[in-house]
């Protein structure tokens, strides 16, 4: 039954993402809104949240760890954010679900190594997605409070996408 809601939530996920990014053209460059960021950075928090769901059915240890504290994170940045949210009177959009099992290749299917790689690679192009995302509005932020927020983000998204990117380049 896990495995079943596993495939329908990674359907939703590729759903959700097209919905907050992929909607704009790639010349259209406009600034996201604070509304656009503050959706942006929660469904990046569920396809975190999602990977320690995902960990559940084929994770190793490693894995599993890595997972955990990158929920515990997402949490974390939820909290913050809410508080944002509530400040500025933002209703963030409310999207599909998003599921770290979109890009991790099937659990009956993987075996240990083959796992491992594809939750490593999964990661990298939704943190590439929050970055742009959060360099887009900090060129012209339309909240004092979000950019403060985001300018301390992105120093933390992008050392943890280079350490993904290098656990993958070793796997």
């Amino acid at each position: 039954m896990r495995i079943f809601v596993a495939i329908i939530l990674a359907s939703i996920s590729t759903a959700a993402l097209a919905d907050s990014t992929g909607d704009r053209k790639l010349g259209d460059r406009t600034p996201p809104s604070a509304t656009d960021v503050i959706s942006g950075l929660y469904a990046f928090s569920r396809f975190q949240q999602g990977l320690l769901e995902s960990t559940d059915l084929k994770g190793n240890a490693e894995v599993k760890n890595l997972a955990a504290l990158r929920a515990e994170e997402a949490a974390k940045r939820d909290k913050a954010l809410k508080h944002i949210q509530e400040t500025i009177g933002a209703e963030p959009r409310v999207s599909k679900t998003a599921s770290a099992s979109a890009s991790l290749v099937e659990p009956e299917t993987s075996d240990g190594p083959t796992y491992v790689r594809s939750f490593y690679a999964s990661q990298i192009p939704e943190y590439e997605a929050t970055i742009e995302l959060l360099e887009r509005y900090l060129k012209a932020p339309d909240n004092a409070a979000l950019a403060a927020f985001a300018r301390e983000q992105l120093p933390l998204l992008r050392a943890q996408v280079k350490a993904a990117e290098r656990t993958m380049a070793d796997k």
